[in-house]
Order: C-alpha cells, then sequence, then structure tokens
C-alpha cells in the first residue's frame, strides 16, 4: 500500500475523524505538484502533531483532483486547491476516548 503522510491541525484531524470532512486540501504550488502529480497513492495517513505518540489515522485515498474546495473545510473562496477525496479510516492510534470513532469498526490504541 503506498501512503501519503500529512500532518494535520486539530480542527481539520477531528473533522475527517468524524467523518463531517470528507476532503483534505493542499495549495497548488511546486511543492504539492511534485508529490501529487502523476503519482498514486492508496491511503492518507494524517497525525496530528509531531511527537512520537500524536493521534494519527489511515485514511482510503479515493481520488485527487484539482478544483475549488468547500469554504468552511478550509478552502480559500475563489481558489483553485488540490483536493484528496477521503474514503473510509482505515486504522488510528492515540486517540482518546471520548474523541471516539463514529463509523469506525478500526482501531487500536
Amino acid at each position: 500500500m503506498i501512503v501519503l503522510h500529512l500532518t494535520l491541525k486539530r480542527k481539520w484531524f477531528d473533522m475527517i475523524f468524524s467523518g463531517e470532512k470528507r476532503e483534505e486540501y493542499r495549495e497548488i504550488k511546486p511543492y504539492w505538484n511534485t508529490r501529487l502529480l502523476n503519482r498514486h497513492y492508496d491511503a492518507v495517513k494524517f497525525r496530528n502533531g509531531y511527537s512520537k505518540d500524536a493521534p494519527w489515522m489511515q485514511v482510503k485515498l479515493t481520488r485527487i483532483l484539482n478544483n475549488l474546495g468547500n469554504i468552511e473545510w478550509g478552502a480559500q473562496e475563489g481558489k483553485g486547491v488540490y483536493i484528496l477525496r477521503l474514503g473510509a479510516i482505515l486504522e488510528f492510534g492515540n486517540i482518546r476516548q471520548h474523541e471516539g470513532a463514529k463509523n469506525n469498526e478500526k482501531g487500536g490504541e
């Protein structure tokens, strides 16, 4: 499985984990062009922070698009972004109990 590793702010991490947010955005810049264009990824491993015990989840990546994103999910109005369309959460770890998995069956801490 080919996995793209990304770090997220808590707000976006929690929204993806709860199932509320089904897309993640990255700016159209040379750095992301290199990492996303003409590449295939099966999943995205999101981390909330850089510590060794930071919360993480691995999510199926269904598609990468170039379009306008949802402003409520962090995209800038009128500015094109890379849209990472997300599927099911495949696994997760270091998630505190009160953050519980809404529709998740796999996981572990």
